[in-house]
């Protein structure tokens, strides 16, 4: 046998049952709401005893967290992707794709349980949920393609990340409660709040002079 292979099976197995929990923990929310969240619900979804359930999560709290986290992470690998597939000098193009983006990711999430986190029936998890997500989204841009885009243009913004993080809070907010938006004035609205609208085709005259 292999040095550390034994370990590695039961970490292995270890997270396979801290999957089953939250995948139980997505079905009760899905099915009873998160007002009716308990851990007797979970254990019996997932087939475990409760002491195991808080072997991994100290409170059905934790255990909801950990999940808000997967969603967000799901968010921003479809982000780390759209940014390897980016056209590098393509700004127009970077735009399209980030409004077609962003308007699928909001308005039509692949799990019933990413839904209701979009959806605001629960303010308070919504606030939570939004902030998270504009946080993280926010620091990912200003450390990827905001430093790709300053080693050839002028980033004529200050405040990075503030103005990211405002950008996608208010983005978040009127793509859900105007679903019927079209793409290219999510587009307009990105690029004039980063004063970028001159490198489209729309608003060439705008351009910055280098």
């Amino acid at each position: 046998m292999a040095r550390g292979s034994e370990p590695n099976r039961k970490r292995q197995a270890h997270d396979a049952r801290r999957e089953k929990i939250l995948a139980a923990v997505r079905t009760v929310c899905v099915q009873d709401g998160l007002s009716r969240l308990s851990v007797s619900a979970v254990a019996k979804h997932a087939g475990c005893t409760r002491s195991l359930f808080y072997h991994y999560f100290p409170t059905k709290e934790d255990a909801f967290d950990a999940l808000i986290d997967e969603s967000i992470d799901t968010f921003v690998e479809q982000l780390v992707e759209w940014n390897a597939q980016r056209i590098a000098g393509d700004i127009e193009g970077s735009l399209d794709s980030a409004a077609e983006l962003l308007k699928r990711l909001i308005l039509k999430r692949d799990d019933e349980f990413s839904q209701s986190l979009f959806s605001g029936s629960n303010s308070a998890l919504y606030a939570s949920f939004v902030h998270r997500v504009a946080d993280r989204t926010a620091r990912y841009i200003c450390e990827s393609t905001v430093i790709d885009f300053a080693s050839s243009h002028e980033v004529r913004i200050d405040h990075l990340y503030e103005t990211f993080y405002v950008l996608i809070t208010g983005l978040i907010m009127y793509v859900r409660t105007h679903p019927d938006v079209d793409t290219e004035t999510i587009k307009d609205i990105v690029a004039s709040t980063l004063h970028i609208e001159g490198y489209t085709k729309k608003y060439p005259d705008r351009r910055p002079e280098r």
